[in-house]
């Protein structure tokens, strides 16, 4: 059974969808990265997964129960990092993980489970005092307190520098190999690429691919391929006809081929055969960056805070 169920899913505001017929599953044990801009109804898709928001059609299971009828039930299983929250500033670290704690019947012991992420040497630290770096670990501390069977991590690493992104990387594919299902909501292609199984991909409240990062990537046109300076008249069907090679543009001396495959060893030895000196070689690899302009037209941008508009 899927731990997640999404059928049909809508959601309207002021009379726009922000939430279009979304239908997806997330399986039990992988990390599936949810991707979109601005406005493309990635929290609220999530929020209304979790029973935080009602939604206006379709249908949602969280491991086989209706988040919002069974809210509490929901709730013992499911622990959230969401976009934006808020903590009592005048309680210490380790106050905010016991008393998280305590909401749920099981759960891991705070005090191994704060030193695991880096926060021992603040644990008496009230809230409000915390880096930005240090109130997002307490936040995955907390939504991990309970010990859930699904994390739901609403930008992970928003805010944070390379290193301490890296650490919570490292998290979690952790957890991951705990065996605990992850829902990454994340504005870094980087990030889901490395942590994903699977990337769903929204564009204006409609799910427009779901599949493997590694997939999504191959289903790119042109962003795989080698350019060059050729110094010396060059035929562009000699390489047209290599194999991989899909298309080759010739612009004065410089060349541009596109395709899959080991392309530079083609290209040199035909270069060689046909005595056209070439320099300047430069390889390129498609992304999922590539994947995602390439399937809504538009290259990812900063989150923001506005609900109704992610």
């Amino acid at each position: 059974m899927p731990v997640v169920e999404i059928e049909d899913l809508r959601k309207v505001y002021s009379g726009r969808a922000v939430v279009d017929g979304v239908s997806l599953t997330v399986e039990a044990g992988e990390i599936l990265g949810v991707l979109g801009r601005n406005g493309a109804g990635k929290t609220t898709t999530v929020e209304c997964a979790l029973g935080l928001r009602r939604p206006d059609g379709g249908r949602v299971r969280v491991l086989g129960v209706d988040p919002r009828r069974e809210r509490a039930r929901v709730q013992q299983v499911v622990g959230v990092q969401l976009q934006k929250g808020y903590l009592h500033m005048n309680l210490t670290v380790i106050e905010l993980v016991r008393m998280y704690r305590s909401f749920y019947r099981e759960g891991l012991d705070p005090d191994p489970l704060v030193e695991r992420l880096g926060l021992a040497g603040v644990r008496d630290t009230r809230s409000e005092n915390l880096s930005g770096g240090q109130y997002q670990r307490l936040n995955i501390a907390l939504a991990l307190v309970g010990k859930p069977r699904l994390a739901v991590l609403d930008e992970l690493t928003t805010g944070l520098d390379s290193p301490a992104r890296r650490d919570m990387w490292r998290l979690v594919e952790e957890m991951r190999e705990e065996g605990l299902t992850v829902v990454l909501v994340s504005h870094f292609m980087e990030e889901a690429e490395r942590l994903s199984d699977r990337v769903a991909v929204l564009d204006g409240g409609k799910l427009v691919a779901l599949d493997s990062p590694a997939a999504l990537v191959a289903g790119v046109d042109g962003a795989e391929g080698v350019d060059f300076r050729a110094h010396g008249p060059l035929d562009p069907a000699v390489l047209a006809a290599l194999p991989g090679v899909t298309d080759v543009v010739v612009d004065g001396d410089e060349v541009r081929v596109d395709g899959r495959g080991d392309l530079v060893t083609g290209i040199t030895s035909a270069l060689v055969r046909h005595g056209v000196p070439a320099t300047d070689f430069r390889t390129r690899t498609a992304t999922l960056d590539d994947a995602f302009l390439q399937l809504t037209g538009q290259e990812l941008g900063e989150p923001v805070d506005d609900p109704d508009l992610t």
